[in-house]
């Protein structure tokens, strides 16, 4: 969809969106593919020696079956089904039949708890579950409370039972043949909730039209997917935006197989070995997985990897990250920037321009953004407001499942309202400040944790941080740093204020974290974002 021109200005100038007024995201991804020529979508590993391999004629099939078992279920258009599994071909199969059939996918995170999953399955009023064994436990106690769902299928079953239909068994004896719903660009396809960061999640209901909405932001984010034999893999779950539309989907939308993996436990050797493995081309690697990796110098000596690019996004990357990837990868790592509701909206792009540190990119072409106040008027450049996009865009969300309020409350004016801070410069660099509630005002100053974060972030000793502002009589607020300290480091008064004075040097020295608190781990969401309310909440 994007075509690389010489400069980003004409890149951005030229581009034109071509979404047809018909439109399914599963034709796309995988029936166009379907051509009899044996063309590889998707490579299961379970372990290094245990690995299996799709093709696109294959998804077509197993996806064309599980729809018409999910048409007998009941689900028609509109009907919500939920995808409670890991990264895995039943869970691509699941998503694609669900789209052929123009009902509404509802990702699920295999770790949440039975809370999580009893709001969500509720709230989305879910009427057919599909997991396995691990999800049915956590069903077993909250399915009474579920009057709504009608069908659960068990993709470990090998025999359907009064709990649990058998996945596979069920979806063997239906016919391969299956005509999708001729479906509206603009009809609903998928309820992906938020991370809930600030309150309850909220479903950000999303039309079909939210894959080519994406392909922009991702082609820029990986320098516009050049090259032959591409291979792509990220370890963010399906179930997050980010792994679903910023990986899963725009890769089988150019018919790029697709690695999926689910580790035990993510280690920066791993990794690394899996990217060796199936030469990797193209890797979305959130934030925190980065910070694991860049203790490991040198990785190039020890794997033979065929990375070409690599984006991130979720959380400001710093100076740190980048030079590590230019130094051990001799990669320069895309920055993107976006949020469940709007995503892929800004990004860094090496071959367009050179990153500048600091900023998270510049608009990605289709997205018209500004810096906006409370009620929706632009800011000039140079002054912090809200980050906000222009109404109406392709791969903005429809609206919060069932919550009208908090719909109107996402937009100001013709600018869907962001919550997060930022500022733009002349060169339409946007430099990202923080979420409303992160930026910290002490003494007068308005502080953003990202550089803090980013500075402490290169101390020899700490492997990570997170910055947030703790209230204060004097100053209103003051900057307090929590360190995770690297293994074998012993945190003691000294190292606090070698840290305090490696801010006060490199960064400024008003902003200086005035309190340094050491603990053993950060509270994150699932998607690997810091909960700085929770940290809010921590007594000293």
């Amino acid at each position: 969809m994007l075509i690389q021109k010489p400069t980003y200005g004409q890149t951005h100038q030229e581009f034109k969106w071509e979404i047809p007024k018909n439109y399914n995201i599963g034709v796309d991804v995988c029936d166009k593919w379907a051509d009899g020529s044996g063309r590889l979508a998707l490579i299961q590993e379970k372990s290094p020696t245990d690995i299996s391999r799709y093709t696109f004629d294959q998804l077509k099939q197993y996806s064309n079956q599980f729809a018409r078992v999910l048409q007998k279920a009941g689900v028609g258009k509109g009907d919500r089904v939920g995808i409670l599994l890991a990264q895995g071909v039943e869970t691509a199969i699941a998503h694609i039949a669900v789209y052929k059939l123009g009902a509404i996918a509802i990702p699920l995170f295999s770790l949440f708890g039975i809370d999580a999953l009893q709001y969500r399955l509720s709230n989305s009023g879910a009427r057919v579950l599909v997991t396995n064994h691990e999800g049915m436990e956590k069903l077993a106690d909250i399915q009474e409370s579920l009057p709504r769902l009608q069908a659960v299928f068990n993709i470990d079953a090998g025999q359907s039972d009064h709990h649990a239909k058998a996945f596979w068994p069920t979806l063997q004896h239906e016919a391969a043949d299956f005509t999708p719903a001729d479906t509206l660009a603009d009809d609903p396809a998928v309820i992906i909730y938020t991370s809930g960061t600030t309150g309850k999640p909220k479903g950000a209901l999303h039309a079909h039209r939210v894959l080519p909405g994406h392909l922009p932001g991702v082609e820029m984010s990986h320098d516009f997917l050049s090259g032959k034999d591409r291979v792509m893999w990220t370890p963010a779950d399906w179930a997050w935006i980010g792994g679903l539309f910023d990986v899963l989907m725009p890769a089988w939308h150019h018919g790029i197989p697709v690695v999926a993996c689910r580790f035990e436990k993510f280690t920066a050797e791993a990794a690394f070995a899996l990217m060796e493995r199936h030469q990797v081309t193209h890797t979305f690697l959130p934030p925190t997985a980065l910070k694991m990796m860049r203790h490991i110098e040198n990785p190039q000596r020890r794997w033979r990897l065929g990375l070409r690019t690599i984006a991130s996004g979720g959380e400001s990357l710093g100076l740190e990250l980048i030079e590590w990837g230019k130094r051990n990868l001799g990669i320069t790592i895309n920055e993107f920037y976006g949020q469940t509701e709007c995503n892929m909206i800004v990004s860094a792009c090496s071959a367009l321009f050179e990153p500048q540190i600091g900023s998270i990119g510049k608009a990605v072409p289709g997205h018209v953004l500004d810096i906006v106040d409370e009620q929706g008027n632009v800011l000039p450049n140079g002054q912090e407001g809200n980050i906000g996009v222009l109404t109406p865009d392709p791969v903005m969300f429809l609206e919060y499942w069932q919550n009208p309020e908090a719909t109107r409350e996402k937009f100001a004016g013709a600018y869907l309202v962001t919550g997060d801070m930022g500022v733009r410069d002349a060169n339409g660099f946007i430099r990202f400040v923080g979420r409303n509630d992160d930026v910290i005002t002490s003494a007068g100053y308005r502080i953003g944790p990202g550089p803090i974060e980013d500075c402490i972030l290169g101390h020899p000793a700490v492997s990570m941080v997170a910055v947030i502002g703790m209230p204060d009589a004097e100053r209103t607020e003051v900057v307090s740093a929590f360190v995770v300290l690297n293994e074998g480091v012993a945190p003691s008064e000294e190292l606090k204020k070698d840290i305090q004075a490696h801010v006060r040097h490199r960064v400024a020295a008003h902003e200086y974290p005035r309190q340094v608190h050491f603990v053993r781990e950060l509270p994150m969401t699932t998607t690997g974002k810091i909960i700085r309310r929770e940290l809010r909440q921590q007594r000293f």
